[in-house]
This record gives structure tokens, sequence and C-alpha cells, in this order.
């Protein structure tokens, strides 16, 4: 990362040091929570001032077609040291945060050179041209680097004290905090609106009313849920730190999301063309069930440029409710699971106060909340507009960071074990739910019968 001047508490702390309680300082009483709205806000404070400021900040380039683009782009001096400096940034953050929290910088610091490493391997696969046409984003490929290493390697106490993942996807959350505009829902529309209302609540509970059939435990049935419903893979990972989930019940959702995109990617728009479809409802189901823009955005290039918008807006609108989404479980998780009885059913017991609910409450959604609305209403639309791409540059950084992470907790055999295929199977039968219900709504409110078709061209 470099820049050029233009104008002349869920989890406890970040480390389980043996610090007597009465000897803590403030600082480091913190828990990590608090730390990703810490780092996280400083990020945001930093670039908004930069850009202000008339600095412009350049990232690594990722992007890449050719092997001449590879070695003479990619691979270039100036680029690598991008690569390095943003790598120095990172770790100078996350370093604060471990040293005044007790942890052993050092050791900190060598490992998490070693998983930046393999994030940026990552990003250089998944910014193939050839690779990133079929959607497989670089998502996919920090997670299969890290039950690769996970269970390969035997980690040493060195790389394990950098091997933090839900603190890397709490500070990235609480910056994707500042994409969840409540522009999008008026760009959207009324149809896009309602639709995603309806969408999102009936497959979240439909979803989780079969988790619960199947006998998958609720904290599954959660993460679940939210990726079917909402928009995969950043929803599960809103979902799980808002409960404080299991990261192998993380990486088993997110290996599900991602491997249900590629045929749907490929089925739905060839349905949109066979069975005749209108663009615009087609690109609204496309929207409506695929998880990512940019599948959204590959699937409705198949179709038509209407399909493209349509489906891009209603996603847009669907992905609103992450943070609507986080909050609210984020408050019922702490009301239903008594403290210290993660990933158990519920057990009977008085239901908590305010301030047992505020001790359970993960703070990095206030972070994220946060981030919401001061971009959506305090920022103008000009501002929040030309931070966007840093911001969300440096967003994907801490979030392939974690997924090596979290692929290096997870043993490849307790994945392929987990609760014995019930996860798996609830999961693509909500999607198939998923689907059709989309379909529906997709033709009553995009397809004239109660609102103006929306004119997309």
């Amino acid at each position: 990362m470099s820049t050029q001047n233009n104008a002349s508490e869920t989890t406890g702390a970040l480390t389980d040091a043996g610090i007597a309680p009465d000897k803590k300082t403030f600082l480091q009483s913190l828990t990590e929570d608090w730390w990703a709205v810490i780092l996280g806000t400083i990020i945001i404070a930093t670039v908004l001032y930069l850009t202000n400021s008339g600095t412009t900040i350049t990232l690594p380039a990722y992007k890449w077609a050719t092997s001449e683009d590879l070695f003479g782009k990619i691979l270039s001096g100036q680029n690598l040291l991008l690569i390095l400096e943003t790598g120095v940034v990172f770790l100078a953050l996350a370093a604060i945060a471990i040293g005044l929290s007790g942890g052993n910088v050092a050791r900190f610091a060598a490992g998490f050179l070693f998983i930046y490493f393999f994030a940026i391997i990552s990003f250089i696969i998944a910014g193939n041209k050839s690779v990133s046409y079929f959607g497989l984003e670089y998502v996919v490929f920090a997670l299969l680097i890290g039950i690769l290493l996970g269970n390969v390697l035997t980690l040493p106490d060195w790389l394990k004290e950098a091997v933090r993942s839900e603190f890397y996807i709490k500070t990235g959350l609480v910056i994707l905090g500042t994409t969840i505009l409540s522009a999008d829902l008026i760009k959207a529309g009324l149809p896009g609106i309602v639709q995603a209302v309806i969408v999102v609540t009936a497959v979240w509970f439909f979803s989780l009313w079969l988790s619960r059939r199947l006998k998958v435990d609720d904290e599954f049935g959660v993460i679940l849920a939210s990726a079917v419903s909402i928009c995969g893979v950043s929803a599960a990972i809103v979902a799980a730190g808002a409960i404080n989930g299991d990261k192998r019940k993380l990486s088993y959702v997110t290996t599900l999301v991602l491997i249900m995109a590629i045929p749907m990617m490929i089925i739905q728009p060839w349905a949109v063309k066979y069975f005749h479809i209108p663009d615009v409802i087609g690109g609204a189901w496309l929207g409506g069930t695929l998880d990512t823009t940019a599948t959204v955005t590959a699937a409705g290039d198949l179709v038509g440029p209407i399909a493209v918008k349509a489906g891009v807006i209603a996603k847009f609108s669907q992905n609103v409710f992450i943070g609507v989404a986080a909050f609210f479980i984020a408050i019922w998780w702490a009301y239903k699971k008594p403290k210290g009885e993660k990933g158990k059913r519920l057990i009977k017991a008085e239901s908590p106060g305010l301030k047992i609910v505020w001790e359970r409450f993960p703070k990095f959604v206030l972070g994220f909340v946060g981030a919401s609305l001061v971009f959506s209403f305090l920022l103008s639309p000009a501002t929040a507009k030309s931070v966007a791409p840093t911001l969300n540059g440096l967003r994907t950084v801490w979030f392939a960071i974690a997924f090596i992470s979290i692929g290096m907790e997870a043993k490849f055999s307790s994945l392929v074990k987990l609760q014995g295929g019930r996860p798996a199977f609830t999961f693509v039968t909500a999607q198939i739910f998923n689907i059709f219900w989309t379909l529906l709504w997709a033709y009553i409110l995009f397809g004239g019968y109660l609102f103006p078709v929306p004119d997309f061209k």
C-alpha cells in the first residue's frame, strides 16, 4: 500500500497470557471485539483523511490474464513493494493490539507474515482472468490453502500465535459496514426492497426450521440460514461472528456456498433463456439467489445487460440486511445461550438482564453498524464512492488472512464427518427452496403485477 500526495468481547482478550485481573490495564482488558472496532475505525478514518487531503492511496494489483501480465505487472518490483508495504501496515496495526493485550509480538509477527504470504498467493490465483470468469474468488483459494497447510503441517507455537481468525474477520467486518448503504435501498426501488424483505425472512426461517428438523444444532443452523438467505460468505461470516460460532462450521458453510455457486451460475442463466423468462425478472432472480455481486454479474452477463443491472440492484438491497440480521441475531443469541455454553444446545436458565446481554453482545457489530450509518447519512455520496475501492481492497486483505487461518484450524477429516452430512443436506435443500421462492417473487414484483416494471435500460 502506497500513498502519493497530489495536493502539495465475545471471545475474551486477544491473548490467553496469564495476567492477573487486578494488574490488567484498560488496554489489556479490551476484548478482540473492541480491538476490531478500534483497528477498523483507524483504517476507515485514515483512508478518509488521506483521500480528503488529496492523497492517492495505491493498493497492489492482482488482476492478470497472460504470463506477461503476471511477471510484468503482478510480480514487478513496484507491485511487490506495494504488497510488502501493505503487509507491514497490517502487521503494525495488528501487533499493536496483540502487544497491548499481552501477547508475544515477536512470535505473532513471524506467524502473521507467513499467513500474509499465502493470502497474497490466493489473491494472485483468483486474479487470473480465466479463474475470475467462473466466479472463483480469493476466499476459495485462501480456504483451500489454509486447509492444506493445517492438515499437512504441525503448527509451531510461533505460527499458532498469529492464527487468530475471529480477530481478522471482525476487523474486516467493521470495514465492510462502509459498503452497506441505505442509498442502495433507494436505488433498488420498492420492488427490490419488498423482494429482499420477503426472500430473506422466509428463507432464513425455513432454513433454521429445516436445520432443527434434521437435528442440526442451532449454531450451525444460524450460519447456514444466514448464508442461504442473505448473501453467502459475507453473511455467514457476520452470523458466525454475532454468535461467536465454531470456526469449523463457518469453514464448512463457506465451502458449501462456493461449491453451490458454480452450478447455479451456469444453470440459472440457461433456465432464463430456455424458459423465455424476461431479462428483468431473470436478473432479479439471479440477484436474489446468487451469493455475491461478482457471481450475479457473471451470470447476468450470460443473459444480457438488463439482467446484470436488475441483478446487481436486487443484490444490493439484499446485502443491506447483513447489518440488520447481525444485530437481531446477536441479541437473540445473547438471550438464548447461557454464558460459557458455546456450541451446546439451550439449557433452561433464567433470561439474562440487559447487563448480561451487553456482556455477551458482540461489540464488533456496533462498529459494523456505526460505519454503515456514518457512510449512509454523514458522508456525501461522492466521498463514500471515492474511498470505496480502497476500503474494499483493505477489507479483503483481512478476510483473506482470516480464511487462511480458518483453514489452518480446520481438520479436513472433521469437515467431512461433521454431523453426518446433515448440514450439507440442509444447505442444499434450503438453497433449492430459495431458488423457487425467489423466482416466484421476482415474477410478482418485477413482472408488473404489483408495481410498474422497473426500467433498467
